[in-house]
This record gives structure tokens, C-alpha cells and sequence, in this order.
């Protein structure tokens, strides 16, 4: 679910690069590490703004690649509010380490008369060298259809854009996976009007991701479950971590490729309703970025403290790193991806304001 539009929280500019190694215990966030399981310590690179001037107020879920050509990309949505009808895709990349200004480079136009919002925009890059932009258009997470465009130049240029068959949605959040056998996992879940069900699924693709079949995550009637985020496990196997109604992650597993999955049962992982993603190391370890809080009154409560966590086994996790720990704002919809060299980047909304970036290693 994306959050209704919001007063925005008011901060300076923080220009500066923080160079620190930060270990936190995660006993007081509530999480349980296997005892012979050793934390790496998270040494923190950089800590920057995409973007300091852009064309629009406000801006929300974002997302990073690590593309062919050793830099990176950002794209997010921004648009005076979240569902105003002028809000767009943006995209921003590197060169020589500098993040480019911010270009639209999808929008909700129809035509001269109708135009929609654009939502979640999710960089995917396939073991062809192909990136795919998947996003979003339509008034609502309800009534939105899914829509990609490609490029074969590393952003450079854009195919046009197309719009998935029916029943298919594309990431609805976080970034797809492939599989060694070429297949790919894209995590995604739909929302009814009113908010009434949430029901999460991934969609399949066996064709580099243009066509795609979708694959149900069961769960009980009670809970709602939304926005998987995907890490790979022992054996071939899969888990989906979700965002749900429950003050908790809810988890699902996969044991034949994403076939088929389990009913979502609860993580150990608190969270207040609120996006979250995770990635799968080289070494086979796990990072999780999440709001390590509970929900309140409204639905902005909890997001004011981002945690960086790991996991051996993707059941127990510890924190190891303090994202952002304030008495109030808007710490959200994190994404997070390895690059080629083995560093840890992390992308996400800042007080609907900016996007934060954040790099960092890991050292046993």
C-alpha cells in the first residue's frame, strides 16, 4: 500500500560524508541471533542525497540498480503529492561517483485530456544486459495496471513504454531476482478498494522478463500481506519476507523455484506497517532494512528509526546498523542491492522530501 499524502517534516540539507564503523546490539530491538553466529560490523562509506534541487515538492519510493557499466541508478516518483496527477518517474545515475540531475522519464499521460499518477517505479537489470523500468499508473493502488519500458544502453535511452497483460502487476516494490536457471522472481501483491484485502503473489517470467504467470502466497483471512521482498536460501530455496497488518513480518518460503509457496506465518521481526526490503549477499548472508518499531494511532507512526539488519539464516536477525533514529519524520520505503565490487548501497525516502544514499561494507 502507498500512504495517503502527508504534512512534510522540514529538514537542512546534510551535506557530508560519514566515515564510521557502527555495531548496535539488537537486544533492544527485540531480535534473537543464533549465539554462535558472528556479526559483521558495518563500515559506512558514504551518506548523501541523490538530488538536492528538483522539479517537484515531494517524492517517494525509490529504487537502485547496479548497472553493466559499473555505476549506479535511482529512480523514484515525485510530483507536488502522492496521487496528484502530475507526479512522474525521475531517474538519476552516477558518473565518476556524482549522481546526475533528475530526468522524468515515464509519466501517467494519456492524452490531451486524461492523466494519472505513477507509482513505485522498480530498476531491473537481466543476465542479458537488458534494465527494465517497471512502474505504475492509474488513481489508486486499487485501480493502478502495470507498465515497463527497456533499455539496451544502460538508461541511456528508453524503449516505449508497454503495459503488462492483465493479472500482472510487475515489483510492486522491491526488485526482482534471477534464478541460476534463468528464471525470474518478481515480488508484487494487489489491494482492493477501500483497503479491505491485501494479498500478496509473485509473477514468474521464463523469457529474460517480458512475459510473465503468477504464483499465490497464501495466508490466513485475517492478515493482510503486501510488497515481498525476496532472499535466496540453502538448497535453491526462496523466502518472501512481507509487510503486513500484524506489527510483524510475515514470512513464506519456496522450495521449487517459486512454484508454489507456504502460508505467510509470522517473522521475529517487528514493523509498523511500513515497506521494507532485503538482499541476499555474495558470501550467502543477509541484509534486511526495515522500521523497527510498531504501528500507532496514524499511519505515518514508527518511521521515524530505519535499522540495517543481518541473518544467517533468514529467520534470526540482529540489527547492525542505525539508519536514521529521530523522534519523528519519515524514514521509509528502503531498497538495497550489492554492487559489482562487493558494496553495500541502501536508497530511501527521506521526508518525502529527498532520497537518501547511503554505501557501506561489511567486516567480520
Amino acid at each position: 500500500m502507498i500512504c495517503p499524502y502527508h504534512r512534510i517534516f522540514t529538514f537542512g540539507f546534510l551535506g557530508f560524508l560519514l566515515i564510521a564503523s557502527v555495531r548496535t546490539s539488537a537486544q533492544s530491538e527485540g531480535h534473537n541471533e543464533s549465539e554462535n553466529t558472528v556479526m559483521p560490523v558495518a563500515t559506512l562509506l558514504k551518506s548523501e542525497f541523490v538530488f538536492s534541487d528538483a522539479p517537484f515538492l515531494q517524492c517517494h519510493a525509490s529504487t537502485i540498480v547496479s548497472l553493466d557499466n559499473g555505476e549506479l541508478m535511482a529512480s523514484w516518483f515525485g510530483g507536488t503529492h502522492e496521487r496528484h496527477e502530475d507526479v512522474s518517474i525521475y531517474e538519476s545515475h552516477t558518473s565518476s561517483g556524482n549522481w546526475s540531475k533528475p530526468v522524468k522519464i515515464a509519466d501517467g499521460v494519456v492524452n490531451d485530456s486524461v492523466r494519472y499518477p505513477t507509482w513505485n517505479p522498480v530498476l531491473f537489470q537481466n543476465d542479458k544486459g537488458t534494465l527494465f523500468l517497471f512502474y505504475k499508473v492509474g488513481p489508486s493502488p486499487s485501480t493502478w495496471w502495470g507498465l515497463y519500458k527497456t533499455s539496451s544502453d544502460n538508461g541511456t535511452s528508453w524503449s516505449p513504454e508497454k503495459k503488462l497483460t492483465d493479472g500482472i502487476l510487475g515489483p510492486i516494490k522491491n526488485k526482482p531476482i534471477q534464478l541460476e536457471s534463468g528464471g525470474i522472481l518478481s515480488p508484487s501483491s494487489i489491494e482492493t478498494q477501500n483497503e479491505d484485502i491485501w494479498k500478496a503473489h509473485i509473477e514468474i517470467s521464463d523469457d529474460g522478463g517480458y512475459s510473465w504467470k503468477r504464483s499465490d502466497i497464501p495466508a490466513n483471512s485475517n492478515v493482510k500481506i503486501i510488497q515481498p521482498t525476496l532472499i535466496r536460501l540453502p538448497n535453491s530455496n526462496i523466502k518472501a519476507l512481507l509487510r503486513s497488518d500484524q506489527n510483524v513480518l510475515m514470512e513464506s518460503n519456496s522450495t521449487d523455484d517459486g512454484t508454489t509457496w507456504s502460508k505467510a506465518v509470522a517473522s521475529t521481526v517487528k514493523n509498523p506497517n511500513s515497506g521494507v526490503d532485503a538482499f541476499t549477499l555474495a558470501n550467502g548472508g543477509h541484509l534486511l532494512v526495515y522500521n523497527p518499531t510498531l504501528s500507532g494511532k496514524d499511519w505515518s507512526d514508527g518511521r521515524q528509526k530505519l535499522n540495517l539488519a543481518y541473518g544467517n539464516d533468514g529467520i534470526h536477525w540482529e540489527d547492525i546498523l542505525k539508519l536514521e533514529n529521530e523522534e519523528e519524520g519519515e524514514f521509509s520505503y528502503p531498497a538495497i542491492i550489492q554492487d559489482h565490487s562487493g558494496k553495500i548501497h541502501i536508497t530511501y525516502t527521506y521526508n518525502r522530501e529527498k532520497v537518501k544514499h547511503v554505501v557501506l561494507t561489511l567486516n567480520n
